[in-house]
């Protein structure tokens, strides 16, 4: 194969690459832990998070609330990850890329 195919063909790869990856980033992801959902972009900004109003809260509930935030947080890019991995993975591990 000659340097300028191989060339060519790397330009074709990263091409591939870059419309996945903003695929990816464009797409947005829900978590959910209890009565509470969180959304993220693909690049890990948060959009939103929802709290079920027809749960009461007192000030008890506070730190319940707290923790469910982070565990749906979590939950989102968990998914982020997978979706990224399913679709980033048939490209290898070529490092330094994104």
């Amino acid at each position: 194969m000659n340097m300028q195919a191989m060339l060519k063909q790397a330009q074709a790869l990263q091409k591939d690459m870059l419309k996945t990856k903003n695929e990816i980033d464009s797409k947005e992801f829900v978590g959910e832990s209890s009565f509470v959902k969180v959304t993220l972009k693909g690049t890990r900004e948060a959009v939103k998070v929802e709290i079920n109003s027809d749960e009461t809260l007192d000030k008890d509930d506070i730190e319940a609330l707290q923790d469910m935030i982070v565990v749906a947080i979590n939950d989102a890019n968990k998914k982020i990850d997978e979706m990224t991995e399913s679709k980033m993975g048939k490209f290898g591990n070529i490092p330094g890329l994104f």
